[in-house]
């Protein structure tokens, strides 16, 4: 247990917290909702795969770009609304309207016409979204300056960032159901439209009500401005150059990058499992329960996870919690070897306790289906009669530390390496390159993910416009789906092994920052 107790003027109110876990749902939502409707660029839009592919990765190059500007950008703002509020409040309008109009497509335009046009909404959507969420980033680093509130305050947005990974996996759903939409490329305009607004309503909330360090005497910031382009690219470079000394950040952004690369080399790799091996490739069998194995997972890692990692790092330090939380991610990945086992699954509903649990499902939807189809939603029922695969939700709550705890703790941490990098370098504090660069890495194992993933697939001999798939892929799936993400969590941890930025050492380091500026 920490030693130390957080003074009361460092706690974040709870309505700040509130705020800001708001614009991390819309951070969650946007790229959530990017990705599930991509899947209709295909269906809907007869997008050829290799465009759709294209369309996919060039706009996260110039993604790459525009982070760390932005980030530059925000540390060096002089406004009376602070550095980062302003952008906040421009970029999540711009976020929602951006988003509205990428998917305004009409399955009637020529293929090259739609090509372009989502090429180049994509980059004007993307300029958008870095302006909200780049900052937002950089301003939930600020918030407070004391090391276990910083945790706290990270779990609480994380906890309303997962609300988003709840309800995305049910988009595509909705936009298939014929009872709702009247085409799929309807439901794609006109889903936007409600996930735009939304993305707007949510993405402000910051702007009013969550407030950074206070930056009004803050030295050595550069002047933003056209003529001082040239220089402020040469400053910029300076920054990135500095930050990428710091060792306890590369850390942090090395262990992020093999965890998260790790789970989204595979994350898809769970649904076809369902789809191939447990449902014999078909999709009307396996109806909702991929998107019911994502929705769960989110709820357990936003209402059981995080909080508990927060705990682990206020009794054993932030390290210390990361590799609790991986080591138990690991084991989650070696489960999912019995929990989406054929036969393990038929002989568990064959017992006294399947068959209860079985008809208690089946007894709480014959009592909501009534409603769920008076409202359109019956896509959201579960038919029990044929049993449920149980077993596959086992592993959920052990696979679920690794991401609640990354991000939560990651985020935590990166606030204190800002504060190491102020003593070493000083001021201007740049918490928004280091967000911008985090991110990016993020971003950058996302990409990466995408190519290896495919790459998996043909070399485990997965062929993708077949109707069921052999025994032997099937297998050898299984096999990647739990040996990857487990192998670089592992590496992961020898990563922080050595992390020397400990509960002691940052307060240590905030004193002398204390005396350097005066303050009392």
């Amino acid at each position: 247990m920490s030693k130390y107790e957080t003074p009361a003027h460092l706690r974040v109110p709870i309505a700040q917290k509130a705020a800001f876990g708001a614009g991390h749902l819309v951070l969650n939502l946007l790229p959530g909702a990017l990705g599930f409707f991509s899947f209709f660029l295909l269906t809907a839009f007869g997008m050829d795969p290799f465009l759709a592919g294209l369309l996919g990765g060039l706009p996260r190059i110039f993604d790459a770009i525009t982070d760390p500007v932005m980030g530059f950008i925000s540390d060096n703002t002089k406004s009376r609304w602070g550095r980062r509020r302003p952008y906040i409040f421009i970029g999540a309008i711009l976020s929602g309207i951006f988003f509205i109009l990428l998917w305004q497509l009409n399955e009637n335009n020529s293929q090259t016409y739609n090509f372009w046009y989502f090429l180049i909404f994509s980059m004007v959507f993307l300029i958008g979204n870095t302006m909200f969420a780049t900052p937002l980033v950089g301003l939930g680093y600020e918030m407070t300056s004391d090391y276990n509130e910083r945790t706290r305050l990270m779990a609480f947005s994380n906890t309303m960032g997962q609300i988003a990974w709840m309800i995305v996996p049910w988009f595509w759903v909705i936009i298939a159901d014929p009872d709702i939409f009247s085409s799929q490329a309807v439901g794609v305009r006109q889903l936007s439209m409600i996930v735009g607004a939304a993305c707007i309503v949510l993405g402000i909330l910051p702007a009013f009500f969550c407030k950074g360090i206070d930056s009004a005497n803050m030295e050595n910031r550069k002047e933003i401005s056209f003529k001082t382009l040239a220089s402020n690219m040469k400053d910029l470079f300076e920054g990135i150059k500095q930050v990428s000394k710091n060792k306890p950040f590369m850390r942090l952004c090395g262990a992020t990058f093999l965890v998260f690369n790790g789970f989204q080399m595979v994350a898809a790799f769970s649904v076809y499992i369902i789809v191939f091996y447990m449902f014999n490739g078909s999709y009307a069998d396996a109806g909702t329960w991929p998107a019911w194995f994502s929705t769960i997972t989110a709820i357990v890692t936003a209402f059981v996870v995080i909080p508990i990692v927060a705990k682990l790092s206020t009794s054993f330090g932030k390290r210390k919690a990361f590799i609790i939380s991986t080591v138990i991610s690991i084991i989650g990945y070696c489960l999912k070897w019995w929990g989406f086992d054929l036969e393990l699954n038929a002989r568990f509903n064959e017992t006294a306790l399947g068959q209860s649990l079985n008809n208690a499902i089946a007894a709480i939807f014959n009592f909501l289906d009534p409603t769920l189809n008076s409202l359109g939603m019956s896509w959201f029922s579960i038919d029990a009669s044929a049993g449920i695969p149980w077993l596959i939700f086992i592993p959920i709550p052990f696979i679920a530390f690794g991401l609640g705890g990354l991000f939560t703790l990651m985020m935590s941490m990166t606030a204190d390496v800002c504060d190491l990098d102020e003593l070493e370098n000083g001021m201007p504090r740049k918490e928004g390159t280091f967000g911008a660069i985090y991110w990016w890495m993020v971003k950058l194992g996302q990409a990466l993910a995408l190519v290896l993933g495919g790459l998996v697939l043909k070399l485990v001999g997965f062929i993708s416009d077949a109707p069921t798939q052999s025994l032997e892929t099937m297998t050898n799936l299984r096999i990647a789906d739990i040996v990857i993400p487990a192998g670089t969590a592992a590496i992961a941890i020898l990563v922080m092994w050595n992390y020397s930025l400990n509960e002691d050492r940052a307060r240590q380091i905030k004193k002398e920052l204390v005396a350097r500026r005066g303050e009392l």
